[in-house]
This record gives C-alpha cells, sequence and structure tokens, in this order.
C-alpha cells in the first residue's frame, strides 16, 4: 500500500508566519476582514468590541509576542553581573526581532506583553533577592510600585526595541 505524495509531505511552519495572522484570518488573503472593509454588523459577529476597538489585535500573536518577551528578559536576566539590567536588554532585543520579522507592527501587542514580562519580572526579582520575610514586607508596602516601575520601564524597552526592528525592516526592503 502506497501513500501519495501529499500524504507524505510534511508541512513546515514559517516562524514568521506565527506574527501575521488575525485571529485566523491570514493578511495576504485579501478578505474584507483582513483589509478592514467590513460592515459594523461584520466586525461585531467576527470579533466583538474588542475588534473595532483594537482592529489589528491578534490574541495568537499576542501569545507568541509574550512568550518570545518572557524567554528574553529570562535570557537577559541569567547573565552574570548585569542582573535587572540585562532583563530590560532581553526584552528590548526580543522585541527588536519581532518588530524585524514581523510583516506588520504590533505595538500593541508588544507593548502588552512587555509591561506583563517585566512586571512578573520585578516582582519575581524581588522575591527572590531579599530574604523572604523582608520581601514579603517591601511588595506588601511597596508591590505597587515596584510592579509599576517594571511595567513602565518593560513598555518603553519593548516598545523602543520593536521600533528599531521595524525600522530596520524597512530599510532592509525599501527598493533603492
Amino acid at each position: 500500500m502506497q501513500r501519495s505524495n501529499e500524504e507524505e509531505r510534511t508541512e513546515r511552519v514559517d516562524p514568521s508566519s506565527l506574527l501575521d495572522d488575525v485571529d485566523g484570518i491570514d493578511d495576504r488573503a485579501g478578505s474584507a476582514a483582513a483589509t478592514g472593509e467590513g460592515t459594523a454588523a461584520e466586525t461585531t459577529e467576527n470579533g466583538g468590541r474588542l475588534r473595532g476597538l483594537f482592529p489589528s489585535f491578534s490574541l495568537r500573536s499576542f501569545l507568541v509576542v509574550l512568550a518570545l518577551l518572557l524567554f528574553g528578559t529570562v535570557a537577559g536576566g541569567s547573565i552574570p553581573l548585569v542582573g535587572s539590567i540585562g532583563q530590560f536588554v532581553g526584552l528590548f532585543l526580543a522585541a527588536f526581532v519581532v518588530g524585524l520579522v514581523g510583516s506588520r507592527g504590533r505595538y500593541f501587542e508588544v507593548a502588552l506583553a512587555g509591561a506583563i514580562a517585566a512586571g512578573v519580572a520585578f516582582v519575581i526579582g524581588t522575591l527572590t533577592s531579599l530574604f523572604a520575610p523582608v520581601a514579603i514586607g517591601v511588595l506588601a508596602d511597596y508591590g505597587l510600585a515596584i510592579a509599576g516601575i517594571g511595567t513602565g520601564a518593560g513598555v518603553l524597552a519593548a516598545l523602543a526595541g520593536h521600533y528599531f526592528g521595524r525600522d530596520l525592516r524597512d530599510g532592509l526592503t525599501r527598493e533603492i
């Protein structure tokens, strides 16, 4: 019993395609939803209220970006003698790669993922760097400020990295 050629082929997934969808709709397909030519009823039907507020938001690409930024934060923070500054360098570099690889800007997803990654890293860093009873007291008193500083710095680092990645991509793909 022989298989056909179609069954033998394995489908390869392009890593940049993980960032290019809009809830399962491919931008390159030219559909009305992807080009923004749908009516208000279609927008409400296909994506709800959030689709109207954030037409380019994609949960799938957000989760991919969040995973990449968390990886960048952990990788940057694991460099000896650099510590928390390395976390932001890793966050910047991961957002830079997302901007360089993606076919369109994902500023909202990158900002939200950067805030989450940096806020979590700051709180976990505070818990692990101090003696446990002292860390709980510090977080109880200053936890909101610590998380706020972490999220603000994370948003700035992620947006800057994504911007420079998009700028490099634009320079590399522009006709001379």
